[in-house]
């Protein structure tokens, strides 16, 4: 008996008993499932970090404001009651050597309005150093120029997303928008990029592509920011050497505290740090998905052995007759390890169907990014198989050590 006659009886008799086939292959269903599904959503997680990561700059250091409660509030208000301002920028430009640039950011709120039509924009005030430090790419017209910031003119640079819907067929160079209240002149538009949902935005920079940036001293003097002390909302600094991130950082912090009176109302974030985080948390939760999927794999092999198991009792005089007529026990062992494998396949099979609809409808009603990768569906595939030679084994040992005679008197 060849391969190919092996593998047809095995699938005849997966299909004498549906039921029965259909019930062992559920562990395996699940635990594939389970795997690519896992898999897919870790891997939109990974990149989604990462671009969201990524768009703050890897050369970045970021001074961002940080929100104290009860006691330490009240200390920072006696010591330290301006919080990050226009100031600290210039003590960190003047003493650290290695700055290639430094932006201001003051956040503003408000609605975004053309035509009676309005968008779901974040406004953003800086300074021109934020096109090299957030690595804008413009699509048409400038961005923000220092003069726009000694003049305190009312211009703007908008998003790629906030173009199209404002102006998906024209030029928005000079069009005229509404920031509440007050009408600013776009005078760019930056093209589109890729980032993240916001799910790991440690800056709130979300959707980079709903941008609106304008001059910083707009937030002062038309939105009613503070404009004695000039609070910032963070910091941005690039470095020339990427190599001194961390000692940098560890020195913007000392200037910074001894600014603010030891008041330690900030927080430093290093790009670079955050993914080694974000690659050490995808470890920790690719084995523990591992884990799970292991579980229910291992669940689904136990079925699948105790049904071979029950085979080969329901089946015993079938194999006396083979014997008999001259099958070894390598055919046996053959022919129910094949079984045993086809039925971990076509679980497989139906698995990787399964995982990668959980996958898509996770995010079509969740709006988690998920990457299904031909990666993960082999890694499945295979895994699958060796369930089924795993926990066929036995079975069919048992089934090829039957004694020929014994098995033809069996009833």
């Amino acid at each position: 008996m060849n391969f190919t006659e092996s593998i047809s009886i095995g699938i005849k008799e997966l299909g004498a008993h549906k039921l029965r086939s259909f019930l062992t292959m559920l562990g395996v269903i699940f635990g594939v499932a389970a795997v690519v599904s896992m898999v897919s959503i870790g891997a939109g997680a990974r990149e989604e970090a990462l671009n969201q990561i990524k768009l703050l700059g890897m050369n970045n250091i970021w001074i961002t404001v940080k929100q104290l409660s009860g006691l330490e509030y009240n200390e920072a208000l006696k010591k330290s009651p301006r919080g990050l301002t226009t100031d600290d920028v210039m003590s960190i430009k003047g003493m650290i050597t290695d700055v290639k640039s430094i932006a201001a950011v003051k956040n503003v709120e408000g609605r975004v309005v053309y035509q009676n039509e309005d968008a779901s924009a974040k406004v953003t005030s800086s300074t021109p150093e934020m096109k090299e430090i957030m690595d804008v790419e413009i699509g048409e017209g400038r961005f923000l120029n220092q003069e726009d910031i000694d003049e305190n003119r009312r211009v703007c640079v908008i998003g790629a997303e906030i173009k199209g819907k404002f102006f998906p067929i024209e030029s928005a160079i000079n069009k005229q928008i509404k920031i509440k209240d007050i009408w600013f002149t776009v005078i760019g538009d930056m093209k589109e990029k890729l980032t993240g949902t916001g799910v790991s935005d440690p800056l709130g920079v979300g959707n980079f592509n709903t941008y609106v940036f304008i001059p910083l001293n707009n937030a002062f003097f038309r939105f009613g920011a503070d404009r004695k002390y000039q609070k910032l909302d963070a910091i941005a600094v690039t470095l020339r050497d990427t190599n001194t991130i961390q000692e940098s950082a560890n020195l913007i912090k000392k200037i910074v505290l001894r600014r603010h009176n030891n008041v330690e109302d900030f927080k430093i974030i290093v790009p670079e740090e955050l993914i080694k985080q974000s690659q050490r948390t995808q470890r920790i939760f690719n084995i523990v998905m591992s884990a799970i999927a292991g579980i229910s794999l291992i669940v689904g092999g136990i079925g699948i052995m105790n049904i071979m198991l029950a085979t080969v009792t329901q089946r015993t005089r079938e194999i006396g007759i083979r014997r008999a007529i001259g099958a070894t026990k390598l055919d046996i062992l053959r022919q129910f390890l094949i079984e045993s494998i086809v039925i971990s396949l076509l679980g497989g099979l139906v698995g990787i169907m399964l995982g990668y609809g959980f996958a898509k409808v996770i995010t079509y009603y969740a709006g988690w990014n998920t990457i299904v990768s031909v990666k993960s569906i082999l890694i499945s595939f295979i895994v699958s198989a060796m369930t089924g030679l795993i926990f066929g084994l036995y079975p069919s040992f048992k089934a090829a050590e039957l004694d020929p005679i014994v098995a033809l008197r069996y009833e």
